[in-house]
Order: C-alpha cells, then sequence, then structure tokens
C-alpha cells in the first residue's frame, strides 16, 4: 500500500508542439508550422488546462518550468508574456525557480533572446545537435555551424548565465575526430550544461523508415568515452546518463524527473504525473496530441487522452528506471519519500544487481558502478514488474 507522508517536489511542463520543420530523427510530438501559429488561442488553451488540474495540486509549490516543444521560442515575447503572467496567477511558483525554454539556433530565435530574459525566463536550453554543417545537413537540421555558435553567443549576450548546449553523436558519416571537434567548440562557448546523447532511431521518425548509414558500435563507443573525458577535463560534471553540468548547474527540472518527483503537463501531448496523499495514489494523466485537437477540447476533459493509477510494482519499476540514470545514485529513503512505498518492495532486484556487480548499496546511498552505467538496460530489467 502506498503510504505518502510527505509529497515529491512538483514542476510544471509545457508543451509548445509547433517547429518550422519536423526532424528526420524526431520523435517527440511536434508539428511543421504550415501557417500562421495560432498563438493567442493556444496560449488560452494551456491557462485552461492548467486551471482544470490546479485542483490535484492545492497549496503545493512549484520549483521549476520548462517550455519545450517542438520550437518553443518561435512564440513571439508578447505571447510568452502572457503565458507566463497567467502562469504565475494561478500557481504557487517559487521564487528562485528555475524556468527553462528551449530554443534552436536561427535569426527568428535568438534575436528574441533579450525579450526572453526580460520576461524571467532564466535558462535556455539551444539544440545545436552538431556543429559541422555536413552533419547538420545529413540529419536534417535548418542551422548550420554559423547560427549555433552565435545561438550560443546570443545567449551570453542576452545575459543568460545558465544555458544548455543539445549535442549529438554517432550521427551519418561521423568521424571520432568531427565528435571531438563538435565537443570542443561547444565548451569554448562555455555554456553552463551540455547534454551529450547517441542519436538513435527511433520508431514513427522518418529515419526509422529510411535509416542512414550510423557509425559501428566500436567508433560509438570511442566517441562516448573520448567525448566524456573532454567534457569531464572542461570541469563539466557527468550526473546523469547524458548530462553534464558546471558545479551547481544541473538541470533542476530534469532531476526532479529523474527522482521520480511530481509534475503537471499542459499543452497538446503533455504527459504529467501527480501524487496525491488523500488518496493514497500516483496518477499519470497525458493530453491530446494533435494540436487542433487540443485546442479544441482544451476547455473541458477531453483534452485528456489517457490516465492511469500506477500500482506498487509500476511505481518501483519507474522510480528506478529514472534514478538509475543518476551517475550518483539516490539516497534510500528518497524511494520511500517519492513513492510513498517501503524500499523492501524493491529489495529482491536490489540484492539481485549488487550481486551482479551493477550498483553499490549502502545504508546511506544506492547507487550504478561502472558495469552498471554500461549496461543500463540489463540493470533495469531486473526490475521490469
Amino acid at each position: 500500500m502506498f503510504n505518502f507522508t510527505t509529497l515529491p517536489p512538483l514542476s510544471l511542463y509545457v508543451h509548445i508542439p509547433w517547429c518550422v520543420r519536423k526532424c528526420p530523427y524526431c520523435d517527440f510530438n511536434s508539428h511543421e508550422a504550415k501557417r500562421n501559429i495560432p498563438e493567442k488561442s493556444y496560449v488560452a488553451a494551456l491557462l485552461s488546462d492548467l486551471e482544470q488540474e490546479l485542483p490535484d495540486i492545492w497549496g503545493r509549490q512549484v520549483h521549476s518550468l520548462f517550455i519545450g516543444g517542438g520550437t518553443p521560442s518561435l512564440f513571439s515575447a508578447a505571447a510568452l508574456d502572457e503565458l507566463l503572467s497567467g502562469l504565475r496567477a494561478c500557481l504557487n511558483l517559487a521564487a528562485n525557480a528555475e524556468i527553462t525554454m528551449e530554443a534552436n539556433p536561427g535569426t527568428l530565435e535568438t534575436d528574441k533572446f533579450r525579450e526572453f530574459r526580460a520576461l524571467g525566463i532564466n535558462r535556455l536550453s539551444i539544440g545545436a545537435q552538431s556543429f559541422n554543417d555536413d552533419a547538420l545537413q545529413r540529419i536534417g537540421r535548418i542551422h548550420g555551424r554559423r547560427e549555433a555558435i552565435r545561438a550560443a553567443e546570443s545567449a551570453h549576450d542576452a545575459g543568460f548565465d545558465n544555458f544548455n548546449l543539445d549535442l549529438m553523436f554517432g550521427l551519418p558519416q561521423q568521424t571520432l575526430e568531427q565528435a571531438r571537434e563538435d565537443v570542443a567548440t561547444a565548451i569554448a562557448l562555455e555554456p553552463s550544461h551540455i547534454s551529450h546523447y547517441q542519436l538513435t532511431l527511433e520508431p514513427n521518425t522518418l529515419f526509422h523508415y529510411q535509416p542512414p548509414a550510423l557509425p559501428e558500435d566500436e567508433l560509438l563507443w570511442a566517441m562516448q568515452e573520448r567525448c566524456h573525458e573532454q567534457l569531464a577535463e572542461a570541469g563539466y560534471r557527468h550526473y546523469e546518463v547524458s548530462a553534464f553540468a558546471k558545479t551547481e548547474r544541473q538541470c533542476r527540472h530534469n532531476l526532479n524527473y529523474w527522482q521520480f518527483g511530481d509534475y503537471l503537463g499542459i499543452g497538446a501531448g503533455a504527459h504529467g504525473k501527480i501524487s496525491n496523499a488523500q488518496q493514497q495514489a500516483i496518477q499519470r494523466r497525458s493530453k491530446l496530441r494533435q494540436p487542433d485537437e487540443y485546442l479544441a477540447q482544451a476547455h473541458g476533459p477531453a483534452r485528456i487522452s489517457n490516465e492511469q493509477t500506477l500500482s506498487e510494482q509500476d511505481a518501483g519499476f519507474e522510480f528506478m528506471l529514472n534514478a538509475l540514470r543518476l551517475t550518483e545514485g539516490f539516497a534510500p529513503h528518497l524511494f520511500s519519500d517519492h513513492t510513498g512505498l517501503p524500499i523492501s518492495v524493491v529489495e529482491k532486484q536490489l540484492r539481485q544487481a549488487e550481486e551482479q556487480g551493477l550498483i553499490d548499496w549502502n545504508v546511506q546511498l544506492i547507487r550504478p558502478t561502472e558495469k552498471g552505467r554500461n549496461y543500463l538496460n540489463e540493470l533495469l530489467q531486473l526490475f521490469l514488474p
């Protein structure tokens, strides 16, 4: 039985689904803006969506806000101002809340960075992906090396002392030296955070149906090892499978996901997970994916496409699925605090993982070993319901 004596920290995710062009590797809920984006009606839909979610979180403080997409930076500063004003009016948003917005390189977005900073957005996540023009073209990006560099420079110029650069490796025809050059360029631009992850061919993407030739496993391993060494030497701490940060610059919003915190999700295709102490339950909820459908239904219960109440087994697995991505692991009490369950419900699996050398476990800390990080899928399978 669940037994919540306290509730996990709470975050808010806002999804803006439009982008200039759908990338062939992207499996997120994003849609090409083939006509003018209906900013005003979408902001109204988002705020209506949120108002209907409020009874589930009365009295709780929101510690982080993430505006993702799509390409949220396509929205005008005026529309974002209306959105943020509405969110602040509805929510108990912490004074020091981390407010992140995703942005892509390109004049249309970077010219607005100063306006975004003035609205109270205090963190950007910039989708550079690579600084190699040929590589960017092969993965269908609409920007080039020059625009990617300019985006990081614009973030600094606009007063963002906290921003992330997204980088991918294992790109079509990419060499080890090119992967290392991308990391070196990113480091030179002095972001506070770098996300470095491997290109994968996800279902329901163009690359899945028309797969490009990708580097062999041995080369992929070399890219990962050498690039991680570069990042460590430059002072970026590897705190999650694909995340590297300067001191005290970890992404607080994503940390809340990885530590199985709570989050509201508003917008087309957004997902949320909320713990309820009164009902002693954890509920997941997702919204309609298609923007037109969402806009039509956002003001009523039909905006919800799926609801699920987690079982104890589901909650235990989902906690481990997220928390074991953290290289420094987690304190055992965090499991009980954030799932409402005693850690004994996963003790058998923890023992198995320890016997296989996949985790270190003591009264203060549970964390994946180097072997556990290298064979993370095998480790997580032990916790499957």
